[in-house]
């Protein structure tokens, strides 16, 4: 299949075949539709009405976890959650799959109906996946009808990260962020694009780092949400800091006294995974950081923490999502500087990237935002907000 095909606006025709272990890889590009089968979730439906909720703790308050009064809530919420029409968004835009290190990708590739679009690459983040992007698709690939011009058009493209979603099974070990990274950059170039660029939060901003790092020929640059560049105890580097990088600093040891599950994907991935395969409801509760652990300030809307649990829980992949952190840890890779172009966009309740310990790691930030509203999952609180700051750093 050319390039040329392989842009094309068409649906493919959804299937109910399940996806099996490519016996031999390929570099042909494959269309692919999403289709649950009705068994599936039916199964979902019964066991949430069989879930057994855990003793509420003393005030089920977040300040243990996720409370009993949320998850009886959102249970709630589920068995009435609709995911055929999650379906049919996913399958309003050309969907593929194809064969790249061995490992399968899946992705959606919607081009633009303008000439000359710039190719950008959505790299979604954890726990979350495509769906992370669907409300950004259209501003970005049709700007004039959602109050931008010609030259600001993107031709998208949207993988699933290999071990989420439909990029199953998860092949070997050693899928850290810079072999993503790699495998990206092999996918775009499958596509026929010589030059791109690339967007993405947490793990998509880490992503996006490694490819500003490998800073490929024609790479258009990085724009990211999150540098993590932290202190290194050298002598006087915190020299001349204000109330902004002290309140980050805060904001960075209240994430580390709430963020365990990073401690226990790292270490014990597949223990946590047992119980996630089997209870849709420990699903839901592992995937806190989308409520911001309860601090307040999350925007991200239940129908979308839904729509996430659900693709994770019918797509049974949350373990091998979860041996990213321990790939990460287990890596030996040295620290280095990315000279690549970078474009970080800082939104109020998420993590603050401190711009000094940012320039220290990275050569080539060319583009700094700052956002008052929006948090983690900006791509799903604030869509309009990163589009506006996607098209001011590749304009």
């Amino acid at each position: 299949m050319d390039a040329e095909t392989t842009r094309s606006t068409r649906t493919p025709e959804p299937t109910t075949e399940p996806i099996e272990p490519t016996t031999e890889p390929t570099t042909e590009i494959r269309p692919f539709a999403v289709a649950v089968p009705q068994a599936d979730l039916d199964d979902l439906h019964e066991r949430l009405a069989r879930t057994r909720f855990a003793p509420a703790a003393p005030g089920d308050s977040w300040d243990y976890g996720t409370p009993q009064s949320y998850l009886r809530d959102m249970v709630g919420r589920w068995q009435a959650f609709d995911w055929r029409a999650v379906e049919a968004r996913l399958n309003a835009y050309p969907g593929f799959v194809t064969d790249v290190d061995g490992q399968r990708i899946h992705f959606l590739h919607v081009r633009s109906p303008h000439a000359d679009a710039t190719p950008l690459l959505l790299a979604h983040t954890y726990p979350g996946s495509v769906l992370d992007f669907l409300d950004m698709i259209e501003p970005l690939v049709d700007p004039v009808a959602h109050g931008g011009r010609p030259e600001d058009a993107f031709d998208v493209v949207v993988p699933s990260m290999p071990g989420f979603g439909w990029s199953t099974p998860l092949v070997g070990e050693g899928w850290t962020m810079a072999r993503v990274a790699r495998a990206y950059d092999t996918l775009m170039r499958r596509l026929g694009y010589g030059s791109y660029g690339v967007h993405g939060s947490d793990a998509g901003a880490m992503v996006g780092r490694e490819l500003a790092v490998l800073d490929p020929e024609g790479f258009r640059g990085a724009h990211v949400l999150q540098l993590f560049s932290f202190p290194s105890g050298a002598p006087g580097e915190m020299d001349g800091f204000g109330p902004t990088e002290y309140a980050a600093l805060a904001h960075l040891q209240w994430f580390q006294s709430v963020g365990a599950y990073n401690v226990m994907n790292a270490s014990r991935p597949q223990t946590v995974a047992a119980g996630l395969a089997d209870s849709p409801v420990a699903t839901l509760a592992y995937g806190e950081l989308f409520e911001s652990f309860g601090n307040g300030t999350s925007l991200v809307r239940p129908e979308q923490v839904l729509a996430q649990a659900s693709l994770y829980w019918l797509t049974n992949t949350y373990a091998t999502a979860a041996r990213y952190h321990y790939a990460e840890q287990r890596s030996g890779a040295e620290p280095v500087v990315s000279t690549g172009r970078i474009g970080v966009a800082v939104f109020a309740d998420d993590f603050q990237t401190i711009r000094s310990f940012a320039e220290r790691d990275n050569a080539g930030i060319e583009h700094w935002s700052e956002h008052p509203r929006g948090g983690h999952y900006a791509a799903l609180e604030v869509p309009d907000d990163v589009v506006a700051d996607l098209r001011v750093f590749f304009r």
